[in-house]
């Protein structure tokens, strides 16, 4: 019987931490966003569905996507950002569920990191879902320190989001990143021995 684990968090609350660690213990993690960048390179699906609806402007001179072009053209434009949201997910959500078939005929246990888990209604995929959470005011300093942006810009970035805070009510289990690393893969740890102890019983 395979388990699947869903994970998702927010901008800067550490989700990347725990996957990598997953990873080093031989777990497979599909991640989302990496699935995204995949399926934006020049002949693939959503490079294709992108150039067929915005024209060839978006396309640079090397072939690749135009990224900073394409997030104004759908941020300034609700429209677009409609059209983006059900064109773009539904392609994404199709490649998904593929690799979570695959995954499931090889792995007893896996994980799918998708950033916007309870937003695109993923929930139903998983046998639990994982939220990295991390305090308002902690994740702000946290941005900030890592992408080098003013307090606005981050305040800015993670108004775009739903609140993490939101999605406490939604996960099965909470991983507090508030603390320092160790801490956070110390709990990371125990979830996974209570669902080996869970297998056994």
């Amino acid at each position: 019987m395979e388990k699947i684990i869903g994970i998702t968090g927010g901008i800067a609350s550490g989700k990347s931490t725990v996957t990598n660690f997953l990873r080093k213990q031989g777990f497979q993690v599909v991640d989302a966003d990496a699935l995204v960048h995949q399926l934006q390179k020049p002949g693939d699906r959503l490079f294709e569905a992108l150039v067929q609806h915005f024209g060839q402007k978006v396309i640079l001179e090397s072939g690749e996507l135009n990224r900073p072009l394409l997030a104004s053209l759908i941020f300034s434009n609700p429209e677009e950002r409609e059209w983006s949201k059900m064109i773009q997910g539904e392609i994404i959500r199709e490649e998904l569920a593929n690799l979570r078939d695959q995954l499931a005929q090889t792995e007893e246990i896996f994980f799918m990191d998708i950033p916007l888990l309870f937003e695109q209604d993923y929930s139903a995929w998983f046998d639990e879902t994982w939220l990295v959470y991390v305090d308002r005011d902690v994740q702000v300093k946290r941005l900030m320190k890592r992408d080098h942006l003013s307090k606005d810009e981050a305040e800015s970035r993670l108004t775009a989001q739903w609140p993490l805070e939101k999605k406490k009510d939604l996960a099965s289990h909470i991983l507090d990143n508030n603390g320092n690393q160790s801490q956070l893969l110390n709990q990371v740890h125990i979830l996974l021995e209570r669902g080996q102890q869970d297998d056994r019983d």
